[in-house]
């Protein structure tokens, strides 16, 4: 019988006591997690696996701890603008002495349920979808994008969704799936060996960037530059 999982206890703990769920299949955006930390706190902790004489497992919320540990220790000397005036880092609070740590929950549980959890954490949120006109309402709402994860292309994305004929929602509908704000932008799938995905992840994260796509562009540019340079 599997034992269920029961919360121990809340703690800050040090980034250095955690140890990253083993084997964990989600590849998440950590830049943009990153962003969403400084301008918005930590808003929801960690799920912990306690383990008597073992290591502290993060069952839920890898990415986030990732993202705290690319901020890095002391002050990051970034701050946010929020309606209420300038505001310090989400994260350090511009606090020098600042270490990197996260607000953690504790459970114990066996390692079926263990794995159960991370496996369903990561995937409940691939099975959800939206209603666009509610998001269109709640991104119109704000000031700014910062901290939301969206861009202005997603809002132009999702407003031409909203405005687009019954049967061309349908047709995107029929060939995507349930529409998203993605439909209208191209998307890159491609299955590779681990070996693969490692170098392809240092060449990306060799080049600045907000995200991802601001990387590629960067490391295309640099494609194109030894190219030309090779044919001159």
């Amino acid at each position: 019988m599997t034992e269920q999982a029961t919360y121990v206890r809340t703690a800050h703990l040090p980034l250095d006591e955690l140890t990253p769920f083993p084997g964990n299949a989600k590849r998440g955006n950590v830049d943009t997690i990153l962003q969403s930390l400084r301008r918005n706190g930590q808003y929801r902790s960690l799920v912990v696996r306690q383990i008597t004489d073992g290591p502290l497992i993060v069952l839920a919320g890898n990415h986030t701890m990732q993202a705290l540990d690319a901020h890095g220790s002391g002050d990051c000397g970034q701050t946010v603008k929020t309606s209420g005036g300038t505001k310090p880092c989400g994260i350090c609070q511009n606090d020098p002495a600042w270490e990197p740590g996260a607000r953690c929950e504790l459970v114990t549980c066996d390692e079926d349920t263990a794995r159960r959890i991370n496996i369903v954490d990561n995937r409940a949120a691939d099975l959800g979808t939206y209603d666009f006109e509610a998001l269109s309402e709640l991104l119109g709402s704000l000031e700014d994008l910062d901290g939301t994860g969206y861009t202005p292309q997603d809002v132009e994305d999702i407003t031409a969704l909203l405005a687009a004929p019954p049967d061309e929602v349908q047709q995107l509908a029929e060939h995507h799936g349930e529409p998203n704000e993605d439909v209208f932008r191209p998307q890159i799938k491609l299955t590779v060996d681990s070996e693969t995905f490692d170098r392809w992840r240092l060449a990306l994260d060799a080049h600045l960037g907000k995200d991802d796509e601001a990387k590629l562009h960067h490391l295309l540019d640099e494609v194109e530059k030894h190219r030309a340079e090779a044919a001159a």
